[in-house]
């Protein structure tokens, strides 16, 4: 097959996974937010494990000792991917999805924040617009849920700095989450002790189909990962743009029609700025990286003398 399209469907498959999330975290109650993050995190570690076993890849972890400072950005990754894991958990289960789906919405706007003021990279006037759309929106929406859209803000933040200390780490996908959530996989376990201690652990006491799910959340988490890996090695950076909002769609999909969530008209209003913010956005990259393409292709003139 075609390598791009072979990264169009892995693709399509780590979004349409990632979009129809919501549906299955709503299927670990009644365990609460913590309790289902930490089954995650310690069934994500077996399972990715697992996988380095079979691919006989475990040699790296040696490599990875030997380098400090790269365990310390591991472990600011691990403790942002824990804040956005554990937010996104608790909003699906508290019955706010369409909140957790405007976060990822407008995560590209706060990466595109986050290298202005961490990177400080200059932004094209197109991209100062976006930003300007994205701001207007959120106080649409703060007048709405007469708060911030924290949840929202909270995702959107945790994840675009996920990727940043993911981009300058350059760890492949597998490796990169067995040590993250390596890290995280001690005090999970501690949680999870605790809760059983106590008596009020959900694993193994609601049901045999409730107990294979959790224990099913390590795989569930991994997947997606690998899938949109195996995107982004092929696909062009705009294709893998285009394709990051099926997700949120989904989920917001997920939230209304479904969950019945509601949409109020200030609230589809702060929705549409957002979206208005995406296009603009992504017109803009789009054009500039065609721009970029058709520079590198302009053959530099030879001038009498030049060899």
């Amino acid at each position: 097959m075609n390598p791009v399209r072979l990264g169009y469907l892995y693709g399509f498959g780590a979004y349409l996974l990632w979009g129809f999330f919501p549906i299955y975290l709503k299927l670990l109650r009644p365990a609460g937010p913590v309790e289902i993050l930490a089954h995650r995190i310690v069934w994500s570690v077996v399972f990715v494990a697992l996988l380095l076993a079979a691919m006989r890849n475990i040699g790296f972890l040696r490599a990875l000792a030997r380098r400090p400072r790269t365990l310390a950005a591991i472990v600011v990754a691990a403790a942002l991917i824990a804040v956005n894991w554990g937010t996104y958990i608790y909003g699906v289960n508290s019955d706010r999805v369409v909140e957790t789906a405007l976060g990822y919405f407008i995560n590209p706007l706060v990466v595109v924040l986050l290298g202005v003021f961490v990177l400080r990279e200059r932004l094209r006037p197109a991209q100062w617009a976006a930003l300007g759309v994205g701001a207007a929106a959120v106080v649409v929406l703060t007048v709405d849920y007469g708060r911030l859209p924290y949840l929202a803000l909270t995702l959107a933040f945790s994840f675009a700095g996920y990727g940043l200390v993911k981009k300058r780490l350059g760890l492949p996908a597998a490796e990169g989450l067995f040590v993250e959530s390596a890290v995280l996989a001690l005090p999970a376990l501690a949680y999870l002790g605790w809760l059983a201690w106590r008596g009020e652990s959900t694993f193994g006491h609601v049901s045999l189909g409730h107990t294979l799910l959790l224990v099913l959340a390590g795989a569930a988490t991994a997947v997606p990962l690998l899938l949109f890996a195996g995107a982004a090695n092929r696909l062009p950076l705009s294709g893998l743009g285009m394709l990051q909002y099926l997700a949120p769609i989904l989920q917001l999909g997920c939230g209304v029609l479904i969950f019945h969530e509601p949409m109020p008209p200030a609230r589809l209003a702060g929705f549409a700025l957002v979206w208005v913010a995406l296009m603009v956005f992504t017109v803009d990259a789009v054009r500039h990286t065609r721009r970029t393409r058709a520079a590198a292709r302009t053959p530099i003139p030879v001038t009498a003398g030049t060899r």
